[in-house]
């Protein structure tokens, strides 16, 4: 007997302000991360992203 799901179609249009809104708040987000990541003291902190940060040409010593 096959498994089935309901298929639920939900539109929800984003105006273009809307849309900005959350591109600016990724992008905040994402460069909080990145400079933690970067500039953090703290070992594990820095391990954990030691490699991605040299393949993406990020000085971190």
């Amino acid at each position: 007997m096959p498994i089935t799901s309901a298929k639920h179609s939900i539109a929800t249009p984003a105006t273009l302000s809307q849309r900005l809104v959350i591109a600016a708040g990724a992008s905040l987000l994402g460069l909080c991360l990145i400079y933690f990541a970067g500039f953090s003291h703290i070992e594990a902190v820095h391990n954990a992203a030691h490699d991605t940060r040299h393949s993406a040409a990020f000085p971190c010593h």
